[in-house]
């Protein structure tokens, strides 16, 4: 069923995009977890990074391309794009990613068993399927987007995460506290291409919004949409929950471009 979910993708972001007019280009934060907006000569058809495709929009007359950089890049340094015509080149600078020790009391989200590190392996490689999927239909305007939930944001995104006094990898999202029930919506029109109770990130739904951008909501304590439903900005997705592995009812926001996890607040105005 996922593979018919992407295969429609196209059609569906095509009918999505015509009919939304508000836009915004994120912001450019050239860092580990940041996004870069290139401006693009006109010529150029096609960028590509570490083998992914790149997101192409057009903003007032001008081409760009608007590249998620991963966790996992140099700190500083730089990083290279192949196009159709010359290759672009990238400096990327250090940023401040503070640590965050949890303390966990089900040791099973520490140090899983054999099936359940089986099921995890396996459900990430069902997520990875998705985040490195890219529509091919052309954008009108890249979208604007929206907060899923209330609540302060922790700036959680990118800290180096210790459980239990274990260290484990960058947190890829960003935490919304809040209580359970309190309505998820999506942040900007897609279509639902999945949604699971994982091991790690309990109740799941991911939203593809075009050209290898996906965004992820984690921890729900409902999930209200379906696989292959078309979604538009501000209609409600789900409610907030505390499933999986958590301290406390919170909203995991994640995004994805060019299958790099990136910081959501890139993609907000007011922040």
């Amino acid at each position: 069923m996922q593979k018919s979910i992407l295969k429609n993708v196209f059609y569906c972001c095509a009918l999505i995009y015509s009919a939304q007019t508000l836009a915004q280009l994120p912001q450019d934060s050239r860092r580990p977890g940041g996004i870069a907006v290139i401006p693009l000569a006109s010529e150029v058809q096609n960028v590509q990074y570490q083998n992914h495709p790149v997101l192409i929009t057009q903003e007032n007359g001008q081409k760009y391309a608007v590249l998620g950089i991963p966790l996992s890049a140099p700190s500083s340094g730089q990083i290279q794009l192949t196009t159709n015509q010359q290759p672009i080149s990238i400096q990327l600078h250090s940023y401040p990613y503070a640590e965050q020790h949890i303390t966990l009391k089900n040791q099973d989200f520490v140090s899983p068993s054999p099936e359940q590190l089986a099921r995890y392996q396996h459900e990430a490689k069902e997520q990875n399927t998705i985040y490195q999927s890219f529509t091919t239909s052309q954008w009108q305007h890249f979208p604007k987007f929206i907060r899923p939930t209330q609540g302060k944001f922790s700036n959680s995104f990118g800290r180096k995460r210790f459980f239990n006094g274990e260290e484990r990898a960058p947190h890829s999202g960003l935490d919304i506290p809040a209580p359970i029930g309190q309505k998820v919506v999506a942040p900007a029109n897609g279509i639902v291409v999945g949604t699971a109770n994982y091991f790690f990130n309990g109740n799941t739904i991911l939203i593809d919004h075009g050209q290898g951008l996906i965004s992820m909501f984690c921890h729900l304590s409902k999930i209200k949409v379906h696989p292959g439903q078309i979604v538009h900005q501000g209609e409600e997705i789900g409610l907030v929950g505390k499933t999986g592995r958590v301290t406390g009812p919170h909203l995991h926001w994640g995004m994805s471009l060019n299958d790099a996890r990136v910081d959501p607040q890139l993609f907000l105005s007011s922040e």
